[in-house]
């Protein structure tokens, strides 16, 4: 993932952002949507939490090219819920979300369901 894009060259300098943060703000707003238990990972991002290391880019891979965003989320999703609805409410947070906060374009937001939440837990 931590490849950098260029936004603009401003008058004082250019901003870079790594595909890491574009990563975490799909990872958030994400979560934001009812229904959604989590974001499901790999088997090492399980581990790397099982030991404490908080990753907020688990479940995601953000392709950037041209300054135009393509993000992969691996969701688990609530049992009970319209399954087809809740994933297109996280499209259109996660897209809203990543272009308001870096003014980049996203062509695609594809949610993959990983599993299903089947125990009566609080987020």
């Amino acid at each position: 993932m931590a490849e950098n894009m260029t936004i603009d060259a401003y008058k004082h300098g250019k901003v870079n952002i790594v595909d890491d943060v574009i990563g975490v703000i799909g990872s958030i707003a994400a979560a934001e949507i009812e229904g959604i238990k989590a974001l499901s990972g790999t088997f090492s991002e399980e581990m790397m939490e099982i030991v404490g290391k908080k990753n907020f880019n688990k479940g995601i891979r953000v392709e950037m090219e041209d300054n135009i965003v393509r993000i992969d989320l691996s969701v688990i999703v609530d049992y009970g819920t319209k399954i087809h609805e809740v994933a297109r409410l996280v499209q259109d947070n996660v897209k809203l979300a990543i272009e308001s906060m870096t003014g980049f374009e996203v062509s695609a937001v594809n949610v993959f369901v990983e599993s299903i939440n089947t125990k009566n837990e609080v987020k």
